[in-house]
């Protein structure tokens, strides 16, 4: 992950719109403070990093970037002290601005963010701030008003595939057709976790199919799950049990992920719409159930139960 982190601002695959209008920023020399946001993997760090590396040559990285994450100490201490005289100090020999870069800013308690936002506001002159975070909620309102905000939404499966097969290529290695679709699909837009699965995958199996890629992220294969709907449409109800119960066992499969892969291949069965509301909210229930930790023999009996009224129903209306 760490090999392939793009370095400069033209390496980023994803959010177009964003990096041109960065891009124009630094060009013109009129950086606002910026806040980053979106869930992981998707380029947040690696653009402001970039930008960092447009900004300043490698010797001046030092004295003119600090970079704090949410595993460094960050309370209010931090702020009044070393981010506060970082800021607050002029570079001699260079002119424009030091940059300060918050990662996971959403991590900072209500009191730090509080004493941020007079640090911000005093030294824009010779500072910028970028904050980086997965949910924008946490930000107070009043630093969001202060920065320029950019959302990062998960990346699509046209942009994640040519970097796939990119670092595929250097790598040398194995990977199917299928193989490749199964990755973009687990990872569901974040690209590092797409690397990660990948790089899992290849060294466990050496062939990067789509059997070993849901094989080796533990989760239910699409004909496990298909096995598990015809028996529960099909099949009488201990029979569909008991087969259910073995298949759990065997491979190790949670209720949880059973529930989320049935849910889309509910959508893909026609089912008549009051059939399929009914069957929808049953599933809603029994997820929340299992939140809530209660039993999975009990639930997944519910499960079954529910697939069964429906078959019953869907009998009947026909």
């Amino acid at each position: 992950v760490e090999k392939y982190r793009p370095q400069a601002l033209s390496e980023l695959v994803s959010h177009r719109d964003i990096l041109s209008t960065v891009q124009r920023f630094i060009s013109e020399d009129r950086l606002p403070h910026l806040l980053l946001y979106g869930p992981p993997g998707t380029g947040k760090t690696s653009t402001i990093l970039a930008c960092a590396r447009q900004l300043y040559r490698e010797r001046e990285f030092g004295s003119m970037v600090l970079e704090l994450n949410a595993s460094d100490d960050r309370g209010i201490d931090i702020v009044r002290g070393p981010i506060l005289s970082f800021a607050s100090t002029r570079t001699i020999f260079k002119k424009g601005f030091k940059l300060v870069i918050l990662d996971e800013a959403d991590a900072m308690t209500q009191d730090a963010q509080n004493a941020l936002r007079r640090v911000i506001e005093k030294f824009t002159e010779n500072t910028r701030f970028c904050l980086i975070c997965n949910y924008l909620s946490k930000i107070i309102p009043a630093l969001q008003s202060r920065c320029t905000r950019f959302r990062f939404g998960p990346l699509t499966p046209e942009l994640m595939v040519p970097r796939l097969q990119h670092v595929i290529q250097e790598e040398g290695v194995d990977v199917t057709e299928d193989g490749m679709k199964a990755l973009v699909t687990l990872s569901s837009g974040d690209m590092r976790r797409a690397l990660n699965i990948l790089q899992s995958t290849s060294m466990a199996f050496g062939k990067v199919t789509e059997e070993n890629v849901y094989t080796c992220t533990g989760h239910p294969l699409k004909s496990d799950i298909a096995n598990i709907l015809d028996w529960m449409l099909n099949q009488d109800f201990s029979t569909a049990y008991c087969k259910i119960m073995e298949l759990k066992t065997l491979k190790g499969l949670a209720l949880q992920d059973i529930l989320t892969e049935i849910h889309l291949f509910v959508h893909r069965v026609d089912f008549p719409p009051s059939i399929r509301i009914q069957l929808l909210i049953k599933l809603a229930d029994i997820e929340y159930r299992l939140a809530a930790g209660t039993s999975e023999k009990i639930q997944l009996s519910s499960l079954i139960a529910a697939f069964q009224v429906t078959r019953d129903l869907v009998v009947a209306e026909a």
